[in-house]
Order: structure tokens, then sequence, then C-alpha cells
């Protein structure tokens, strides 16, 4: 009688212990699906910010070569 009990208690504990190894391996992979999304929107958002600077600096140069060709010009033609 007591290996019957015995028997059924390691078959009890090899079955939650299963339970368990699956609820951690998905527990797991959900977490590593959760940091490969932020990394993405962490690079995402890096490129954008690159670009935007980018089109700041750009915008800005074409300003001042626009001004500066402007007053010489006027100084050519009042000259």
């Amino acid at each position: 009688m007591r290996m019957r009990q015995s028997l059924a208690e390691l078959e009890r504990a090899f079955v939650e212990e299963a339970q368990d190894a699956q609820v951690r391996g998905q527990e797991e992979f959900r977490t590593a699906v959760l940091r490969q999304r932020q990394r993405e929107i962490e690079k995402a958002h890096k490129h954008g910010t690159a670009r935007f600077v980018a089109l700041v600096v750009a915008l800005v140069g074409t300003a001042v070569l626009v001004t500066v060709a402007m007053f010489e010009t006027l100084y050519y033609v009042m000259g």
C-alpha cells in the first residue's frame, strides 16, 4: 500500500513540475517578446530623432544660404 502511495505522490509531483515548467516557459517567451518590442520602439525613436535633427539643420542651412545670396545680389545691384 505504501509503495502505491509513494508512486502516486511521485506522479503528482512530476505533473506539477511539468506544469510549472510550461508556465515558466510561456512567461519567459512573453518577456522576450516584450523586450524585443521595446528595443524596436527605442530604435525607431532614435532614427526619428536623427532624421528630425537633419531636417532642421538642412532648413537652417538653406535659410542662411538664401539670405546671404539675397544680400550679395542686392549689394551687386545697388553698388
